[in-house]
């Protein structure tokens, strides 16, 4: 039996030179203009930045210890336009399994390195996976096709599972992909260049890695959602903030982050096991009913109010001192 027409149909896309599906890098056909960075990812080389964070060394993200308690994990594909190629897929997996277990760790800001934050999907990276599946049988393409979308969806749903907040910071295009990855995120800062695209529509597909299952809930408006995923359609920087996707704006990428990490050392000054414990519980509340979350809310509060992080938190609101002052034991 022949390979499956649908798949074969799109086989054409793999000679793409820098093609980027879930947001796209280059082809003109859909009337994108992208030059190379390779200037400007010299430039940002040659920047003095914080060293590599012990244990995180990958090829498409950067981790570094911002400050106390922080992890700053960079999309670091600059010269492709942060373009999400298999490295990232799976590295991003490894990454937030380990700041899940990293109990130096409190919060977590995501960016991306050079001009934005991501394109998307690097198609001619992953055209191999996608494309030509091991198997000329119908049902075992779609068996391997399910295992593959279970591990890309993973690729954002660890975002949210890591029980650290999670801040995005956006400048730029986001991209396809990207929208998935910052709505599984905690708290989204962009700057006034930045703009969002669901774009899967415009290659042929429906975003199938979280964007229709989280964005609703991020925004609370279906109109909208079925708009900009109908029509691929840009949503620029005060229509995300309106919207509620984005929280703040900011004139540049430097004035975002300083803010980003700013929230990020507010966050990390507080109990670990209440703000590990509200973010565990928000999700929850989320995706069950209010008597559902209630009645899950005791269980968890049950142990965790005999935490001693309360007295402490309390002793230092009678003496009227800063939570920065107290120190909470790793979580």
């Amino acid at each position: 039996m022949p390979p499956s027409k649908g798949l074969m149909s799109y086989s054409w896309l793999a000679d793409s030179s820098v093609y980027s599906v879930w947001g796209l890098t280059a082809s003109t056909n859909l009337g994108l203009n992208l030059r190379p960075m390779s200037a400007f990812a010299q430039e940002e080389a040659s920047k003095a930045a914080p060293e590599e964070a012990p244990g995180h060394s990958y090829e498409s993200l950067r981790v570094t210890a911002a400050q106390k308690h922080i992890l700053h994990v960079q999309l670091n594909r600059p010269e492709k336009r942060n373009a999400m190629n298999k490295a990232f897929w799976r590295e991003m997996v490894v990454c937030f399994n380990k700041i899940a277990e990293d109990a130096d760790c409190r919060a977590v800001v995501i960016s991306g390195a050079g001009k934005m934050f991501t394109s998307g999907i690097d198609l001619t990276d992953m055209a191999s996976e996608l494309l030509q599946p091991p198997s000329d049988d119908t049902a075992r393409i779609s068996w391997y096709l399910r295992s593959l979308l279970t591990r890309y969806q993973e690729t954002f749903s660890v975002i949210e599972k890591c029980p650290k907040p999670v801040i995005a910071a956006i400048h730029g295009g986001c991209i396809g992909g990207g929208v998935d990855l910052i709505t599984a995120c905690d708290i989204r800062y962009g700057t006034r260049d930045s703009f969002f695209q669901v774009k899967e529509v415009d290659i042929g597909l429906a975003a199938d890695v979280g964007t229709l299952q989280r964005l609703p809930k991020v925004i609370g408006n279906q109109s909208l959602v079925n708009e900009l995923a109908y029509t691929a359609r840009k949503m620029m920087a005060d229509e995300a903030l309106e919207s509620g996707l984005v929280s703040r704006l900011f004139p540049d990428k430097e004035s975002m982050l300083d803010a980003a990490f700013t929230l990020a050392a507010e966050i990390s000054s507080k109990s670990p096991v209440a703000v590990q414990g509200t973010k565990i519980n928000l999700i929850y509340s989320r995706d069950h009913s209010v008597k559902e979350s209630l009645d899950y809310m005791k269980s968890w509060n049950m142990s965790m109010l005999q935490t001693k992080d309360i007295m402490k938190s309390v002793q230092a609101a009678i003496e009227k001192k800063d939570l920065k002052t107290v120190t909470f034991p790793k979580l």
